[in-house]
């Protein structure tokens, strides 16, 4: 263990950072000491087998030889630059660094070899959707080479952090009181529960809108979905058609997909592909509740496309704080440690902080 990597956790006391804390220890991450970094809100708490959270300052980050990041995009820009320039790689679930040229976008099981280049000392996790659906489509498209892809998400209110799983949390018993309203009148049913994180009241409600506004009425969401792919999957022309929905579930995101491909696809070819790739499991009817708190990713309801036969319909799950973004980021650091990436940089790294 003294050997071991140093290990920073940026965010340790959200949603995403407190399962980075049990992946870690989960997994049997060779550290050699681990140090939990939060707003100065959390700084000075104690997080149980951690620690004390220690404020970011650039007097507490030098040292570290991993920092893995999920914090929110404002705190990676500031931050992770100055980690990296301390001498670490840093990780980061955010998307803040995600489309840019010089820092690879990786997905541990598909696209390791990403890793080969870190020029900023930065390495990017994608978004937990584009995450969850990266496993079964590279196995596709080795299997048949895809060529386009509708994605439609029905993504878990802990997509938002700790604070949409609260808001949600927060409306199910109000509206439980008024289900009768519900059935006559929802509008009304509705009309006074607050919302802030979720575009409208998500309690036995689906909310066809999250993220930002982005050009000819998609979201942020969906783009991210367009760009990520195909960075990930290199394949900068691949046709990507994104719906995301917000659904009243805590954690796990499913996503409906029609995959088209060059060569014609046969179901029990797709299946043998799917069930040999690491980390995905065949299911014939996969819930997110069924896979909340596991690491694979399941695949069910896979079939033909009924009017297209270069393309298959599949229905995805995964635990989007887990593998959608925790897991990921550990797998991630393990590869580094395993390559002897961590530790041999510079603590002057020359890398801009802007």
């Amino acid at each position: 263990m003294s050997a071991g990597p140093r290990v920073a956790v940026v965010g340790a006391t959200g949603a995403v950072g407190t399962v980075m804390l049990s992946v870690i220890s989960e997994r049997d991450f060779p550290f050699r000491e681990i140090v939990a970094f939060a707003s100065e809100r959390s700084a000075g708490s104690t997080i149980e087998g951690v620690g004390e959270v220690r404020p970011l300052r650039d007097d507490t980050i030098a040292g570290f030889d991993v920092a893995l990041f999920s914090a929110g995009g404002g705190v990676s820009r500031e931050w992770a630059p100055r980690f990296a320039a301390a001498g670490a790689i840093v990780v980061d679930n955010s998307s803040a660094w995600r489309m840019d040229p010089r820092v690879p976008l990786v997905v541990s099981e598909v696209n390791p070899h990403a890793l080969d280049s870190i020029a900023r000392g930065i390495v990017a996790n994608p978004n937990c959707t584009t995450m969850t659906i990266m496993l079964p489509l590279k196995a596709l498209h080795d299997a048949f080479g895809l060529v386009a892809l509708v994605a439609t998400s029905f993504q878990a209110a802990g997509g938002a952090g700790q604070k949409g799983i609260d808001e949600l949390a927060a409306q199910v018993p109000l509206l439980h009181e008024s289900r009768e309203l519900l059935i006559t009148d929802g509008a009304a049913a509705i009309a006074e529960i607050e919302h802030s994180v979720h575009a409208a009241p998500l309690a036995y409600n689906v909310v066809p809108w999250l993220g930002a506004q982005a050009d000819d009425g998609y979201s942020d969401e969906e783009m991210k979905l367009v760009n990520e792919s195909r960075k990930i999957l290199e394949l900068p022309r691949l046709r990507v058609s994104p719906t995301c929905v917000r659904v009243p579930v805590m954690v796990g995101h499913a996503i409906e997909l029609r995959a088209t491909f060059e060569r014609e696809p046969d179901l029990d070819g797709a299946a043998t592909a799917l069930a040999s790739f690491p980390n995905v499991v065949l299911d014939p009817l996969p819930t997110p509740a069924h896979y909340a708190g596991r690491d694979e990713v399941a695949v069910g309801r896979l079939r033909r496309d009924l009017h297209d036969s270069f393309s298959l319909n599949l229905f995805v799950v995964g635990d989007n704080l887990r593998k959608g973004a925790a897991l990921n980021a550990v797998q991630i650091a393990e590869l580094l440690n395993e390559r002897g990436l961590l530790g041999g940089r510079a603590a002057a790294a020359s890398v801009p902080l802007r």
